[in-house]
């Protein structure tokens, strides 16, 4: 009897626990859905009145472009590479994720400098043709064009990916079916793979535009007026903290609206494959023409996308740029410790969370689970007004009661320091690390621990020497990605940093935004470099997904 008090003890502290996590990380959600019933009233009639309809229409034409990008770039090339064979296919496979790795706002600082009217681009072009200004045309990289163009080359893997392993686990037995209908094979992808695939093509499109909408670095150094622009300006222009919460809340409409498309689109969609018959299908060899021009549809994204910047960005860094600055090393260490931190506490929080839903699989305990993660689906320009608004209240609460009964300056403890950055980053980035915990728990098998039980061990002690050795690698796994997004993570640490505090990330948009591109080379090549380290992991755990292997 005492052991089964214990164990229900345990189960009831790490389900309360969960509770008050979910609590805490819902916390900014909350604040920016309250200003919208109270916010300031003044500054919001003025924004509404000059500038929320470019907002509004910007954001639009932006999502339309990217995700027509994303899905131009993403499909043809996951088809190719899982259903084709072609010369170059096996390198490709892995090749096309490394525009993954780059930052939608480093690739544009690259591409500025390489087609700006001082680049060397327009530069070879009046030496050749011995026009001026204005007697050609040219590309015009900073605007809402370009700015689609650079998010849709980095975007464009989450359609690819997600594609790419839908078609993977089509059988042999799809194929079969198509030609049984009389379809050639071009026939059967538009009519019969493609719609199987439609649910992970639509996850990809999906997260592809929420990422779009969470961008700031690009749309703000190319003059694009967005909802994260916007956000910026009320907040540092105005010093409104209230009128920048209500435009998140507009933002946070536009995401919300995003997910409930993707789930209506999906509502009676419901694809199954044969687990008894999965047998390797044969790949559809091209030749000629066709194999060049399979080469070149699939060389074209990863040329663009990672090959052409960051050859640019490693030129730049090694024969132009100072690698001897001091600051480097300052602006890496600060950027690492940062992210290493934000990573312990994610992955922490995303262990309490998944075993919590091991040992207690209540209702009430998923739903928190579920609402846990949401943070990921918003912007981080959302979270940080979010998190900025109730530190800074909890700051001046907790200074004036210092005050009063100490009769000491307290300073800013919550929101001039790095735990407000370090409570964004793991509102935004738990998600990531709670999926990946939850996979390799849900791997281990429920009998191990009630065999750890009966030696008498705690849940806590089951989940420290049984359940975390097991699932090592996902435990790696969780901190390497969350690790990597908060050293690319931009508009939150903008907004919530220490003064005098600096990443590489702030450091290039800074050096970026003062048209010192090449100086911002360095910066933004160690991030691109620390980047490719999950897209590796990515391209590991996809190479052997064909259907039958």
């Amino acid at each position: 009897m005492p052991a089964v008090k214990f164990k229900q003890f345990g189960q009831n502290w790490l389900a309360t626990s969960s509770f008050v996590v979910t609590f805490l990380l819902l916390l900014p959600i909350a604040v920016i859905v309250g200003f919208v019933f109270n916010g300031s009233a003044d500054v919001f009639s003025h924004l509404y009145n000059t500038v929320l309809a470019d907002y509004v229409s910007n954001s639009l034409l932006l999502m339309l472009g990217v995700g027509f990008g994303v899905l131009l770039l993403g499909i043809p090339t996951a088809w190719l590479t899982s259903v084709c064979e072609f010369p170059g296919r096996k390198l490709f496979a892995w090749a096309l994720l490394l525009p993954l790795a780059v930052p939608a706002y480093i690739i544009a600082y690259t591409y500025t400098g390489l087609l700006d009217y001082a680049g060397p681009v327009q530069t070879l072009i009046r030496d050749i043709t011995g026009l001026g200004y204005g007697g050609y045309w040219f590309f015009e990289v900073r605007s809402l064009g370009g700015a689609i163009v650079m998010l849709a080359l980095v975007l464009y893997p989450y359609v690819y990916l997600l594609s790419r392993a839908a078609f993977l686990e089509q059988s042999a037995s799809t194929l079969e079916v198509s030609r049984t209908l009389g379809y050639n094979q071009w026939q059967g992808l538009f009519k019969l793979a493609l719609p199987l695939a439609r649910p992970a093509i639509i996850a990809g499109l999906t997260l592809a535009l929420m990422e779009t909408l969470a961008d700031y670095g690009t749309v703000q150094y190319f003059g694009v007026s967005t909802f994260t622009t916007g956000i910026f300006r009320t907040f540092y222009g105005f010093g409104d903290s209230a009128a920048a919460a209500q435009l998140a809340a507009f933002l946070l409409g536009f995401v919300a609206l995003l997910v409930l498309v993707e789930k209506y689109s999906r509502r009676k969609a419901r694809y199954h494959s044969s687990a008894e018959y999965k047998a390797k299908a044969k790949l559809i060899e091209l030749k000629g023409g066709k194999a060049f021009f399979a080469f070149v549809v699939c060389l074209f994204p990863v040329l663009f996308g990672f090959l052409i910047p960051a050859g640019l960005l490693g030129y730049w860094s090694f024969t132009q740029a100072d690698l001897s600055d001091g600051d480097f090393v300052e602006l890496a260490w600060n950027s690492f410790y940062l992210a290493f931190l934000a990573a312990l506490i994610a992955v922490g929080f995303a262990l309490l969370l998944a075993y919590a839903g091991r040992l207690t699989p209540s209702k009430g305990v998923r739903f928190s689970i579920a609402t846990a993660g949401m943070g990921y689906a918003l912007p981080g320009t959302i979270i940080a007004i979010g998190v900025i608004i109730p530190f800074a209240w909890m700051d001046h609460q907790l200074i004036a009661v210092a005050k009063k009964w100490f009769d000491i300056d307290l300073g800013l403890i919550l929101s001039g320091t790095i735990v407000a950055l370090l409570f964004a980053y793991t509102v935004r980035f738990l998600a990531v690390s709670l999926g990946a915990i939850q996979s390799g728990l849900g791997k281990i098998k429920p009998s191990l621990d009630g065999a750890a039980r009966t030696l008498g061990c705690t849940p806590l002690q089951v989940l420290k020497q049984v359940h975390v050795p097991l699932m090592r690698s996902s435990v790696l796994t969780a901190l390497l990605i969350v690790f990597v997004d908060v050293l690319k993570e931009l508009p939150a640490t903008l907004i919530l940093r220490p003064f005098n505090f600096n990443t590489l990330a702030v450091r290039a948009f800074e050096l970026a935004s003062d048209e010192r591109l090449i100086d911002a080379a360095p910066a933004s090549l160690l991030i691109v470099a620390v980047g490719l380290l999950p897209v590796i992991l990515l391209s590991r755990s996809i190479s052997k997904g064909r259907a039958g292997n």
